[in-house]
């Protein structure tokens, strides 16, 4: 089995299980590469492993069978781009905080020898999540244009609001005045869509959701569209220039710059255990049904 690993600087309560991690790797003569960022963090943290290769970009990384998350969130989405183009299945191993992505965390120490096994027999199921892919007039995020979450077009953080010109298949939507507006895939409903009032999807359900973000017009709420669709945009900011997120990743963009929004035309490759639960994450990381009173 070979597998690329990617994840960002730890705390030192991490370090007992990273390490375990590694040696486990060993143990099972799994073939191992380190993103170069990640190398560096185990270097300086005193981390032994046997990897002896690194990658920088998707198109580096050897022909794995799957790559390790080793963060929270945001990591995964970070690997989403190394692994996402090759089709490479993600397993997320959380050592950050919400985990909301993630296939297991460590507070079980029976946890990663049972995901290591279920890898080896295959006793685990692949979670195909949509994703959003940006096009613009150049190329604004080095060649990787998609996410799993969401897009993201907002007001520079001096500027006073934005008018986003929005289109539907060519049809005009709506002139959003707002101080951005969100365009989240079903995953990514439960994320910053879903912090500005949007609805949650079901993670398989084929929509898009526009959010708008602080609307100067109260009563333009969020909308559900299907993402068979393409959404195009056209802004207007007194600062000449807009933010553009896919993601964690963000670019400023000049006015006059078009973009436009689809479906991409492949998925990401989510590693589930046999007996996760969407609903039960839902429940657990929302803390649906918790009382302080009991």
């Amino acid at each position: 089995m070979k597998i690329a690993i990617h994840g960002r600087n730890f705390v030192d309560l991490a370090t007992p299980f990273i390490q375990s991690m590694f040696d486990e790797l060993a143990r099972r003569q799994i073939e191992v590469q380190l993103s170069e960022v990640y190398r560096s963090f185990l270097d300086s943290a005193g981390i032994s492993h046997h990897a002896t290769s690194t990658y920088t970009s998707y198109l580096d990384i050897f022909d794995a069978n799957f790559a390790f998350s080793i963060g929270g969130d945001g990591t995964l989405l970070e690997v989403l781009t190394h692994a996402g183009p090759r089709g490479i299945p993600i397993v997320g191993i959380n050592i950050g905080r919400l985990g909301f992505l993630t296939t297991i965390s460590p507070e079980n120490p029976e946890s990663l020898p049972r995901l290591l096994q279920a890898l080896t027999v295959g006793d685990f199921r692949l979670d195909e999540r949509t994703l959003v892919n940006l096009q613009s007039d150049e190329d604004l995020f080095d060649g990787v244009p998609f996410g799993l979450n969401d897009v993201t077009i907002t007001k520079t953080e001096t500027s006073s609001m934005i008018t986003v010109h929005t289109y539907l298949n060519g049809e005009f939507l709506n002139s959003y005045w707002a101080d951005g507006l969100i365009i989240s895939t079903a995953t990514g409903s439960t994320g910053y869509s879903l912090s500005c009032g949007g609805p949650l999807l079901l993670p398989h359900d084929r929509n898009f959701i526009v959010t708008p973000i602080s609307p100067h017009n109260l009563n333009v709420r969020p909308m559900v569209v299907p993402d068979s669709a393409q959404l195009s945009f056209e802004v207007e900011s007194r600062s000449n220039t807009f933010l553009v997120s896919v993601d964690s990743r963000f670019r400023t963009v000049n006015i006059g710059t078009r973009l436009s929004v689809r479906r991409e035309n492949f998925v990401a490759k989510l590693v589930k255990m046999s007996d996760d639960s969407f609903l039960n994450t839902l429940r657990n990381k929302l803390s649906w049904g918790w009382d302080i009173r009991n």
